[in-house]
């Protein structure tokens, strides 16, 4: 496996803005390789919930540079779950992070995995890594030693990548002339994204009921047209 250097680590977590955890981890990398650039994705993922994680990445995948894509929602961290790198795109990318499902999307979307390793050769982990801080110890400098031009195949064991865990993404489903979908993600603006696709939706027509059931099992109906942008 041929070793590349790459210059872009494009980065998403549920760490939040308030605490250190994302200072930390982008100075680890810059101590690594301070040539590296770091783009935040996000940093507001709801804490520990990997299939939101998931989602965001998946939306920002088509958007990043070619480069590492360093992606940490990790509730199982100081478990045995895995950490793993994937290289998607003939080489041109790489994506590290827990192998909960969180990496699965968007490796999908990059045009799918062609190797895959876990993350678990220590010469290129910090000296003393800790239980509960794997983006530090462990994902960070993974990173920040591909941008050095280390391959791949050096940060661990090999691992077929068919068998990294999924993603958990609920399906919609149809039952009569009705469509049972699942609110996904609502972002800053109040807008509601569906586990539904445009054919799904056009094939109801222009004028929809639509009821909506709360957590607590409350339902409302309400109308509701189908548009494509906001002048409509």
């Amino acid at each position: 496996m041929n070793a590349q250097r790459y210059d872009t680590i494009s980065f998403l977590s549920d760490y939040g803005l308030r605490d250190e955890f994302v200072g930390i981890v982008k100075g680890v990398i810059a101590d690594i390789a301070p040539h590296a650039r770091v783009i935040d994705l996000t940093h507001e993922v709801p804490p520990f919930d990997v299939r939101a994680g998931s989602l965001a990445l998946a939306r920002c995948i088509s958007y990043v540079p070619s480069g590492i894509v360093l992606a940490v929602v990790d509730p199982g961290v100081g478990t045995a779950r895995r950490g793993v790198a994937v290289s998607v795109g003939e080489g041109r990318g790489v994506l590290i992070g827990p192998d909960n499902g969180l990496l699965s999307m968007g490796t999908a979307l990059a045009g799918g995995a062609d190797a895959a390793v876990v993350l678990n050769n220590p010469q290129y982990h910090l000296e003393a890594p800790g239980a509960t801080f794997a983006g530090r110890d462990i994902f960070a400098p993974a990173a920040a030693h591909l941008c050095n031009g280390v391959p791949l195949a050096e940060l661990g064991e090999a691992v077929d990548p068919n068998l990294l865990l999924p993603g958990v993404v609920p399906l919609s489903r149809t039952e009569g002339d009705e469509t049972i979908a699942e609110v996904t993600w609502i972002d800053r603006y109040g807008n509601c994204q569906l586990n539904v696709g445009p054919d799904d939706v056009a094939a109801l027509g222009n004028r929809l009921s639509v009821v909506l059931t709360s957590p607590t099992g409350e339902r409302s109906t309400r109308a509701a047209n189908v548009v494509r942008n906001f002048s409509e």
